[in-house]
């Protein structure tokens, strides 16, 4: 994938806001389809040509976190939830949704196009991972690289979002290390953050939640206190 000829898809209601988020990024080179409300969305993006979404919360009908749940459950493109929502507790939800960003209105046009461009690379990486087939196995579990999906012992599937996937490699890549807040932002967003950005904590959470819905009292991933997290198994 070519970020410069990427496919994004807008769902926007607001029908201004849909034509100007269509015009920005068609003047940036790339292909854009435009939908008000997410009708046809998951057919549109099974036809397998979209590279990212930008979704509206506040959809009439289906509302943007079911739709970005059920996005997930299928598909692994890159997801940024746009609303003008702004507070806390609306960013950790959309996140835990299955999102990779979060925006809200109203924005700085260069930021949102910042942020697709980052998200495009971090979707471009992942496909260059899915190329070589690899995976990494630890204490019974295995990361498919290939299909960016966590199995359990028993060799059952859980798909993981984008963020989830990047925050797992990295500490898969580095285990037994610790590694810092900044530095798991730095290989997962690639963009400068503030400290009371809970982002990789939420990440962290909802990894947390799909080994323990294998085993309640797995720990695979230490919170060292003051520093940041440690990956802790053996990895082949």
């Amino acid at each position: 994938m070519n970020e410069q000829v990427a496919h994004i898809l807008i769902i926007e209601d607001e029908p201004i806001t849909r034509r100007q988020l269509t015009s920005h990024f068609e003047n940036e080179g790339y292909t854009v389809t435009e939908v008000p409300d997410a009708n046809g969305v998951l057919e549109l993006i099974g036809e397998g040509s979209i590279d990212l979404c930008l979704l509206d919360i506040n959809l009439p009908g289906k509302d943007g976190l079911t739709l970005t749940r059920e996005i997930r459950a299928k598909f692994d493109i890159g997801i940024i939830l746009v609303t003008g929502k702004d507070n806390q507790i609306d960013r950790i939800v959309g996140l835990e949704s299955g999102a990779d960003d979060y925006m809200t209105k109203p924005f700085d046009p260069r930021e949102l196009l910042s942020r697709v461009k980052n998200l495009l690379r971090r979707v471009r990486a992942q496909q260059k991972q899915k190329e070589k087939g690899s995976t990494r196995k630890f204490a019974g579990w295995t990361l498919d690289l290939n299909k960016r999906e966590l199995s359990t012992p028993e060799d059952r599937q859980q798909t993981l979002s984008a963020g989830e996937f990047q925050l797992l490699l990295a500490l898969i890549e580095n285990t037994g290390e610790v590694l810092t807040r900044d530095q798991l932002m730095n290989r997962i967003r690639n963009r400068e953050w503030y400290p009371d950005d809970r982002y990789i904590d939420v990440l962290v959470g909802q990894v947390r939640r799909k080994f323990r819905k294998h085993d309640r009292n797995t720990i695979f991933i230490s919170t060292i206190h003051g520093t940041g997290y440690l990956f802790a198994p053996t990895v082949t």
